[in-house]
């Protein structure tokens, strides 16, 4: 199981590199554009359409690690008001449907992804990328985010983590 949980993890740390690279490229490409628009007074043709689909990417990607370190927003009012039971079953509840939901729009964007390799989609700009190349990320970050919730489940109901990482208040005062 610790193979497993560590395997896991070291995937979202890896897509969560891959969108850390996608974001510093997206970067490069804004600097190189303003450049060659301003400073060479030349147009661009794939520039802004790189940086999009960069940032989208980024995003999908990076969704794992951002589940991994805690990253997401969340508001802890309500955990924070009920005792360690119903926190429990509180986080029990969060995790499982939040695993369901992005299982659910993993077998989704794949459909999304399938339909455009199969059928050969190409952007409508003059750059025209292959847009199951960009699409890609929606599946394999809806897919490695279910692995991420049901790894945060399995390590809540071992014991292996605090449902919310808040500590019980008598456990605290010991």
């Amino acid at each position: 199981m610790n193979a497993l949980i560590r395997f896991i993890s070291g995937l979202s740390r890896l897509l969560g590199i891959l969108a850390a690279l996608l974001l510093i490229a997206g970067v490069l490409v804004v600097v190189q554009m303003v450049f060659l628009r301003y400073a060479l007074s030349e147009s661009t043709s794939w520039q802004t359409e790189f940086v999009t689909y960069a940032l989208i990417a980024s995003t999908f990607l990076g969704a794992p690690y951002v589940l991994l370190t805690r990253g997401h927003v969340n508001v802890e009012l309500v955990p924070l008001m009920l005792g360690p039971k119903s926190r429990f079953v509180l986080a029990l509840f969060a995790y499982s449907t939040s695993a369901l939901l992005c299982f659910i729009l993993t077998y989704y964007s794949y459909l999304f992804w399938y339909e455009a390799w199969s059928a050969g989609w190409t952007s409508d700009t003059i750059w025209g990328p292959k847009l199951w190349k960009i699409y890609l990320s929606m599946p394999v970050g809806f897919f490695v985010i279910s692995l991420q919730y049901l790894v945060d489940l399995l390590c809540l109901v071992t014991g292996r983590e605090l449902p919310f990482h808040i500590a019980d208040v008598n456990e605290e005062a010991a």
